[in-house]
């Protein structure tokens, strides 16, 4: 794909940069088609991105919706058509803002000023359309031919709740009309499945205005969670972890040792308790230390394996909230290794082999993303080099393929990042390894070695799910409430055809019962098809046994599938005995 510098530069790209330099060409070409059909519109910031682009734009009190994206992609094809080379030029800093404050674009001389003072402006130029941007950009717009607008938001200016409400418009493009088709399919599959609809179909969770960002999980929610965390603790349990619980409240002076309080400080609740400050854990880290510091250890002690399911508070803006996927109070499924320095690279493979067999448990594909050190980080060049070394040396002991992200890390470490593909071939950023040096240090750690000699330890951060709740959004959209015999909240219903059978009825549930088997009995006076309707498709049951004549005088069980319209006629305690396995065995 030829492309164009902001130095007038013409090159080849391919793969994925050749992608997001389409999707940024459409972005511009999105702008210049707003600009068009609302010449008061303002335009803020237009990136590309994995998922497609967008331009949030000030329309100056002009309310717009989705019924008005066919216009605007109409306007898009008038310009592809039209097919306007994209010319770049570089202008002084001084004749940016004297060209974007004649053009009526004052985000884009806000932008000018928060760019470095020695920093030329790179601008490119479609027909009558001019954008500040450093490029690259396809060189004609006729090079976008797949394209779709895919929605509307609401987007703060530089997002401060307190800057102007601007209107974000979304987009996607491809390099052809049959990916931007999968695509949609994708999108439309990916909506059917929206964790949100689904919960609510299946009583799973709800969400209230008087709690906005806060779940609740209702009882049969509460039995998927639960059974999610007994999975938790037991797959801990058998690779050598203890589990602890934290305050979820505590003093401000514990987030300044930590670091927090200088860096995430805008994110945390706080509070005041006999009229000194203190903050609602926005992380379990610093408590975890606490745990450590409360006693003397010995090297034989280490690695120390210290698991908490610890609920968190972070201050999300109202904005940004989305169902499970981004609320105000999660629960992290963290631990916390202490460990000797001679230990870093056996410990994160293990770490490494234990959130593989996590994924696997749930079909669960992942790629792995080593982030490096960042700006704004705690610690010494000699202990960044280390811990980034670490991380390299297990990837690479186990053979496993990563791709680095350049200054991602934590501010106290690097980490590896695990991005799930689910089955609709989205990706979710759940699992992580955090390698620090810096917090064992702040809190002044020691274990006694050999010689009796006080060293410091050095301490992974990891998380297996991430979130609790997100991770329970995830498996919903990815089973589309589907859930493995094992982990659904209602494994198995009776359906009685009449009430006639309603002891035979009655029998069948109380042994499925007594069996450990989450069942209902559903003996409603409504017809048999309506029944089998409901449980299969709404409340998603893995298996309904419809109990008429035949199975009543018999002592028989008809089993019926939700994936399936066929019935199969078995013995009760061959059903028994057949889900009992799956349950057992988690298949």
């Amino acid at each position: 794909m030829k492309v164009i510098t902001k130095d007038g530069i013409i090159e080849n790209l391919s793969g994925n940069d050749a992608l997001l330099t389409l999707r940024h060409t459409a972005a511009h070409i999105l702008a210049q088609a707003v600009s068009r059909l609302y010449p008061e519109a303002s335009f803020a910031y237009g990136p590309a991105n994995e998922k497609g682009f967008y331009y949030d734009v000030d329309l100056k009190g002009k309310k717009i919706s989705e019924s008005d994206l066919p216009a605007i992609e109409n306007e898009m094809r008038a310009i592809i058509r039209e097919n306007l080379p994209l010319k770049p030029f570089i202008l002084s800093r001084d004749e940016a803002v004297d060209l974007m404050r004649e053009r009526n674009e004052p985000y884009k001389v806000e932008h000018i000023a928060d760019l470095d003072e020695s920093e030329s402006i790179g601008f490119f130029r479609q027909g009558d359309y001019i954008d500040m941007c450093r490029g690259p950009h396809l060189t004609y717009t006729k090079g976008v031919k797949a394209f779709k607008l895919t929605g509307i938001s609401g987007a703060y200016w530089k997002n401060n709740s307190e800057n102007t409400m601007l209107t974000r418009i979304y987009g996607t493009a491809f390099e052809s009309q049959d990916e931007l088709d999968a695509y949609l399919k994708m999108l439309e599959e990916a909506e059917k499945r929206d964790h949100r609809k689904i919960g609510r179909e299946m009583d799973l969770f709800m969400f209230a205005d008087e709690g906005a960002g806060f779940p609740f999980f209702l009882p049969k929610g509460m039995t998927l969670r639960n059974t999610l965390i007994d999975y938790w603790r037991e797959i801990h349990r058998e690779n050598g972890y203890v589990e602890v619980s934290t305050p979820v409240i505590m003093h401000r002076s514990l987030w300044e040792t930590s670091g927090h309080w200088d860096h995430y400080k805008d994110n945390m609740y706080m509070t005041s308790i006999d009229g000194e400050d203190n903050c609602i854990k926005p992380m379990n880290c610093p408590g975890g230390m606490l745990v450590y510091k409360n006693k003397p250890h010995s090297y034989r002690e280490l690695p120390m394996r210290v698991g908490e399911l610890g609920l968190v508070h972070r201050h999300e803006l109202k904005g940004t909230l989305h169902g499970l996927f981004r609320v105000r109070c999660f629960t992290q499924d963290d631990a916390h290794i202490f460990m000797r320095e001679n230990q870093i690279e056996s410990e994160i493979a293990n770490v490494i082999r234990l959130i593989d067999s996590v994924y696997r448990q749930f079909g669960f594909e992942y790629s792995l993303e080593l982030s490096t050190r960042p700006e704004n980080s705690m610690g010494s060049d000699a202990d960044w080099e280390n811990a980034e070394n670490g991380l390299k040396n297990a990837l690479e002991s186990l053979g496993l393929p990563y791709v680095i992200n350049e200054g991602d890390g934590a501010f106290y470490g690097p980490k590896i990042d695990f991005h799930l593909r689910d089955s609709l071939g989205r990706t979710w950023q759940c699992g992580t390894i955090q390698l620090d040096f810096q917090l064992p240090q702040n809190f002044e750690l020691v274990y006694n070695d050999e010689n009796n000699v006080k060293q410091r330890p050095v301490m992974i951060h990891r998380v297996c799910f991430g979130s609790i709740e997100r991770f329970i959004g995830i498996l919903t959209e990815h089973y589309a409430g589907k859930f493995p015999v094992w982990l659904a909240p209602l494994q198995a219903k009776v359906l009685l055809i009449s009430e006639k059978y309603a002891d035979y009825g009655e029998k069948v549930y109380s042994a499925l019962k007594n069996a450990g088997i989450r069942c209902a009995l559903d003996d409603r006076d409504e017809k048999i098809g309506y029944m089998i309707r409901e449980a299969q498709t709404v409340e998603r049951v893995p298996y309904m046994l419809i109990i008429g004549s035949q199975e009543s005088e018999n002592g028989t069980v008809s089993v019926r599938c939700r994936d399936t319209s066929n019935t199969e006629v078995m013995s009760l305690d061959d059903f028994i005995n057949k889900i009992k396995n799956e349950i057992d065995t988690r298949r």
